[in-house]
Formats: structure tokens, sequence, C-alpha cells
């Protein structure tokens, strides 16, 4: 397998370096030609790069010859909380597909088994119209519940709709399925127990596990995925990593020198090997995870993620007492972050949403009555207000929390 990826990233660093300008200004600059990476360790020859990067050099990322590619252009917030587009290949999205269906068949799916998505829109969920998501339902045997409306109403109607729908899977946010699951317990609400949960997207605590596992009476699997990045990794039955897939990325983890490591805490890299339309080499993707020499018993081969570190997200209550998840936030600032550089959403009490914005030359000030408006279609209760610092706090770790509820619920 580590041929193979080997094999892909010198063909993608050969062709970075013949096709993209930023790379070929870069390995020039290093005066490193691209027969100099030839390995995984050889990586370690190119600097980090960040997403300010890429916006400070967005023409230079452009391929050649991306006319005659076909390719998406898709927003990514991630775990960072930063606004960001890239282009993604037709055909590397595709092997997303395939990867993301062979790692939910680590916890028994098959193509066509009935699915119930209960998140926001990094898993296409509230993102679409309605005859859309409609058609996208029927076709794909699945049933779209939002993360972005937990309030009682909606959730007894979850509940009926599950129990109909009888899904073997559900997928979604370990935290709202972990918040559905103790509101089903709370309210003595019988549940349809489908084959297993898949996790993705945050951080899967122990607590949430057990609570899941609990209440929908199955196996709970968890999984970790980036779609700008182009890593991936699934959990099997043993239950004793996440298996790391090769064949679409190189993901490295690096101590705070940015050297790799093969166990121990540090922050995930990806290069992707097939995104020929906006190459990432050695891509800071802000996710802190940590790793292990350890092998799997199942016997698959793949180097296994211990745990991912840094990707809780904090859910918000209205006046009303309706909860609502980070992730609906992260929506809202991938559709509107003209010059918005960075921003946090802090909820100190019950009325009020203090959002933190980080600006450059050319944010639009009339944005902020639109996010204002989106913000207030959950609560009209909701006091929205912003403010503009020069920068968001970080935590000791470098790192910032962009979804934050002072509420302590």
């Amino acid at each position: 397998m580590k041929e193979e990826q080997e094999k892909q990233l010198r063909h993608m660093i050969t062709f970075a370096y013949e096709n993209v300008p930023y790379y070929r200004t870069l390995f020039k600059e290093l005066k490193v030609r691209p027969g100099d990476i030839r390995t995984i360790t050889d990586l370690q020859k190119i600097p980090v790069l960040t997403k300010e990067i890429i916006r400070q050099n967005w023409e230079e990322f452009k391929p050649l010859n991306l006319s005659s590619m076909k390719y998406y252009t898709q927003p990514t917030g991630g775990s960072t909380g930063t606004p960001f587009q890239y282009r993604l290949l037709k055909q590397d999205r595709f092997l997303s597909g395939a990867l993301l269906y062979r790692g939910w068949g680590y916890g028994g799916f098959e193509p066509g088994d009935k699915m119930v998505f209960l998140a926001g829109s990094s898993l296409d969920v509230g993102s679409k119209s309605r005859i859309s998501t409609m058609i996208h339902e029927m076709a794909r045997n699945l049933k779209k519940l939002s993360s972005f409306d937990m309030g009682d109403v909606e959730m007894r109607h979850y509940a009926v709709v599950i129990n109909k729908f009888q899904p073997k899977f559900i997928r979604g946010y370990p935290s709202s399925i972990y918040f559905y699951a103790k509101w089903l317990q709370e309210n003595d609400i019988a549940i349809h127990s489908p084959t297993a949960v898949l996790t993705t997207a945050e951080k899967l605590f122990p607590y949430m596990r057990e609570t899941i596992s609990q209440v929908f009476a199955c196996e709970v699997f968890d999984g970790y995925g980036l779609s700008d990045g182009g890593v991936s990794a699934y959990e099997c039955p043993e239950q004793s990593g996440l298996h790391i897939d090769t064949e679409r990325s190189v993901m490295e983890v690096v101590d705070s020198h940015d050297c790799q490591v093969d166990q121990g805490q540090g922050q995930v890299l990806a290069t992707s090997l097939h995104n020929y339309a906006m190459p990432f080499i050695r891509y800071a993707t802000g996710d802190e995870v940590s790793i292990t020499d350890e092998k799997c018993n199942c016997g698959r081969g793949y180097k296994l993620l211990g745990e991912v570190i840094g990707r809780s997200v904090d859910v918000l209550v209205t006046p009303e007492g309706k909860s609502v998840h980070g992730w609906f936030f992260l929506y809202i600032f991938w559709e509107h972050c003209q010059g918005i550089k960075e921003y946090q959403v802090v909820q100190r009490s019950a009325k009020e949403i203090h959002i933190k914005l980080v600006i450059d030359e050319d944010f639009n000030e009339g944005q902020l009555e639109t996010i204002k408006q989106i913000i207030q279609s959950k609560s009209a209760n909701w006091d929205v207000r912003f403010e503009f610092v020069d920068e968001i706090e970080r935590t000791g770790a470098g790192k910032y929390k962009f979804i934050v509820n002072e509420m302590g619920l």
C-alpha cells in the first residue's frame, strides 16, 4: 500500500512542479527538484501549506491546464472555522465516495442500505432545495434530518421518521446523535435499533459512544475525513483505532517543528494524490490527532489513527430552549464569507449571540444584516451582536474554538 501511495505521490509532485506556478516557484527557491521527493519521508523537505498562503497566492495555485479539467468549487470550514474555497477534481470526488462506502462497510454497510443522516451542511443536510433533497434521498435510500433544528417538536418528528423508515444505519455528528439519544432517554421514547451508528466530523467522546450505543442498542463506528485535503480514516469492529486510507492522500502527523511522528500526538498535514485541479502538498488541516504504531487484529494493514483530539463543536441554545448545533454557523459563514478571515461565535446568555470578526480589505459590511437574519431565523429573540477584532484569542496550543457556549450547558 505504501509503495502504491508513494508512486502516486511522485506523479503528483511532478505534476505540481510542471503545471502549478506556486509550486514551481517554491521548489526553485528551495533548490528542490521533483526527483528529490520520492517517499513520504521526503515530504519534510517542503514547508507546510496553510489556507492563508493559498488565499494570498490564489491565482498561482491554478494549474496551467485547469481549463481542460472537470472539477467542483467547494467550501470548507472544518474544525478551524476559517471560511475557505477550493477546487475538487470530479474524479477525486468519485474516489472519495468509494472510500467512504468502504469505510462504512467496516461497520457492515452495503450500497443500498437504508440510512438516516442527523447532521448539517458539511454532510449535505439542509444545503439543497426541498425537491433536490427528496430526489437525493430516494436515489440513495436515505433520510436527512437537520441537527440545526432540534427542539422537542422536531425531535419527536425525527423519532416518527426513524421508526417508520427503519434505517440500517444512522450517521451524523457525535454531539447531535448524543444529544438526541439523551433526549430519547429522558422522554422514554422507544426508537428503532439500527445495525450501527456511524459518527464523523467531530470528536467522539467515550461517554457519547456509551450513551448512543445504549439508546440505539447497536455498535458505534467513528470516522474522520477532510474533503479538501483528501484524508480519511474509519473504525472497524475491533475498535482499536481508525484505519487511515492510503489511496487518495498522504496523511502526515507532525510535531511542533513540522517533523513526522510515527506515534503520539501531532497536527495532521494532508497531501492530495489525485486532486490535480488544486494540489495540496503538506496542507495544514488544523486538526490535532494521536497516531499509534500498533497493528489492528482485523488484518487490514492500514496505519491507525488513535484519537481525533481537536474537532469538537459546541451546541448553542435559543431563548426558547431549542438546541442549535454549532455547524449551523459554519454553514452561514461558508455562504457569506466575503472579506471575513476568521470568526468566533460566543453565547454568553440565552438571549445573546456575540460574533467576533477578523476582516480584510474585501469585507462587505452589508453581509452582517444577512448573517443576522439567518441566525434569527432560528430564534427571533436572539440578540446578535458583532465585534471587529484584530485577532481571535488562541489556546495554549495555538488553536481557537470558533463556537463557544459560555452558559455551561
